[in-house]
């Protein structure tokens, strides 16, 4: 009976960190307006964007404003669309033409983060650092 538990605990945890096969894409310029939710523009239509914390501070960074943006997850209405949350890698943005991933990187102390702020360790300002979608 343990070894059934277990194999039926070890599946639902896996299938909670496993990225959702169903998961939609949105592509367009970014759009960050002052009290409003970030929003993707495209074709002459905007789609208001939410998700987890990390998510929202990467959709504000002010550096991403206007770029050719992508987002991956679930449409929650007609103008409104899910981001997966930060760990499933739902960020990304065009740079010459290039997919790259949001990331962040403090050159201090060498740490790598998903959404901007300070440095745990030294408290710098992190700065935006893309990486390739595969690293």
């Amino acid at each position: 009976m343990r070894i059934v538990r277990f194999f039926v605990f070890l599946g639902l945890a896996l299938a909670c960190f496993a990225a959702d096969p169903a998961a939609t894409t949105l592509r367009g310029k970014l759009v960050q307006e002052e009290g409003k939710p970030p929003v993707i523009e495209s074709q002459g239509k905007r789609v208001a964007l939410d998700g987890d914390e990390p998510t929202l501070q990467v959709l504000k960074d002010e550096r991403l404003k206007g770029t050719d943006f992508e987002v991956l997850g679930h449409p929650t209405g007609a103008d409104r669309f899910a981001v997966d949350h930060i760990h499933t890698k739902s960020l990304f943005f065009y740079k010459d033409g290039k997919r790259v991933q949001v990331s962040y990187w403090c050159d201090v102390c060498y740490i790598r983060t998903s959404s901007p702020g300070k440095c745990w360790c030294c408290q710098k300002n992190t700065d935006l650092d893309p990486i390739d979608p595969e690293h």
